[in-house]
């Protein structure tokens, strides 16, 4: 039952639906290889080879001396007839051949002629069986192989024709198609498989830029722990203290101290379980506070270790900023320097800090390879940059990364940061 539904679906559910055969793209390797004018041309290609399969199924039909003009002409359009059909309506094509076929053997055969497939009505099969499969799929075209089987064996069953009297030739026709539509089928089966493969491809990139894009924010988050529980903890201490620096303290303000450090203590209680749904098993949290732009001349000098010529220059009056800030951007010069040793070894890099009005600038800036054809640079994974965006998102800054004119990289930082009120007042 269900083969019986799957011919019914791909050779009887709207058989003659208009199905037209596109245009190649302008894009495809056959017809980039022309130029103006013949590049529009050469998209009709797919129909200019039906046409000419036509025309040669037409000239096969039209080749007899002993039958008159007019059947020549009738076996003629028999056999030109589907093939064209193909183009718009392709399994209408296939009914159509095989209603003509035995129409065509009514009119143009004699004794002594192959039966029931006359030469022009087994090329014109030929040809219709190989464009439907191309323009169907493999199941469609083995329904097809079966029904000419079914079709020629029924004919050789119920000839009238004295038995020696005809040579049929459904073998011959079944055996040319079986492997014109073997070889289609693999065609459909092969572009199928790179289209999954395509298809597979581009969901794992996608879903490994989201596990990278993930595990950068699992990092950031381990990183603000670290920062916000050292605040937190020094608010708790200090509130504790703190009643036992003033001589005589009032009730109340033992009372809002307390406060502060039971809110200080709970603050620092979820954070640590919130950390705890994104942060690794293995994961130690590191003994050395985390870095900061005071960190930042160590960090070059190990840079500069490894053969890269890096300079910094720093602008504005430096002060102090908030750890997070700090932390981001000690992480963003640094992956922005990693970058450099990776898709540009032996190349020359400035960094440049700008403490300005409402927040912190930077930009990295390297030259382009002073030998490319020499040297391999590193592809790297290819996430650097998502990882800077996500620190400077956080932050609600601005980021801009780029190649430069002279084939260098640039990378553009801005990260706000809220001015207090003391150093506005100032």
């Amino acid at each position: 039952m269900d083969a019986l539904r799957g011919m019914r679906q791909d050779l009887f559910h709207h058989a003659f639906a208009y199905r037209p055969l596109p245009r190649l793209s302008v894009e495809a390797p056959f017809v980039r290889r022309f130029f103006g004018r013949w590049r529009e041309y050469a998209t009709w290609t797919p129909h200019a080879l039906i046409t000419a399969a036509g025309l040669f199924a037409m000239l096969v039909a039209s080749h007899s001396d002993y039958r008159g003009a007019g059947v020549n002409l009738f076996l003629s359009l028999l056999a030109l007839g589907p093939v064209l059909l193909t183009m718009v309506r392709p399994i209408g094509a296939f009914w159509l051949s095989m209603a003509a076929t035995p129409v065509a053997a009514v009119f143009g055969s004699s004794w002594g002629d192959a039966w029931p497939w006359l030469p022009g009505s087994f090329v014109c099969h030929l040809f219709v069986l190989t464009i439907v499969a191309l323009r169907t799929r493999p199941r469609t075209a083995a329904w097809m192989w079966i029904l000419t089987g079914l079709y020629g064996a029924a004919a050789e069953i119920f000839s009238a024709a004295p038995e020696g009297t005809l040579d049929s030739n459904t073998a011959q026709l079944l055996s040319f198609s079986a492997l014109i539509l073997l070889a289609v089928s693999l065609r459909h089966i092969r572009r199928q498989a790179r289209q999954e493969v395509t298809a597979q491809q581009t969901v794992t990139a996608a879903e490994r830029s989201r596990r990278t894009l993930l595990e950068e924010r699992t990092t950031i988050a381990r990183e603000l722990h670290d920062v916000v529980a050292h605040h937190m903890s020094v608010v708790a201490i200090q509130a504790e203290a703190a009643p036992y620096r003033v001589e005589n303290p009032p009730p109340e303000l033992e009372k809002a101290f307390a406060t502060i450090r039971e809110n200080a203590v709970a603050a620092l209680t979820e954070l640590r379980r919130v950390l705890g749904v994104v942060r690794a098993e293995d994961y130690e949290a590191p003994d050395a506070p985390q870095p900061t732009l005071a960190d930042l001349d160590a960090l070059l000098a190990n840079v500069r270790e490894t053969g890269l010529d890096v300079d910094r220059t720093t602008t504005g009056a430096i002060r102090e900023l908030p750890q997070g800030v700090e932390l981001s951007a000690y992480r963003i010069v640094q992956e922005a320097l990693s970058n450099t040793l990776r898709h540009a070894p032996g190349a020359a890099a400035k960094v440049e800090v700008s403490y300005v009005l409402g927040g912190l600038g930077l930009r990295i800036v390297n030259d382009p390879p002073p030998n490319p054809s020499l040297v391999k640079p590193s592809p790297g994974a290819g996430h650097g940059i998502t990882g800077m965006r996500e620190r400077v998102t956080m932050l609600n800054g601005e980021m801009t990364a780029a190649r430069t004119d002279d084939g260098g990289y640039e990378v553009t930082v801005f990260l706000p940061v809220v001015a207090h009120a003391g150093e506005g007042a100032a």
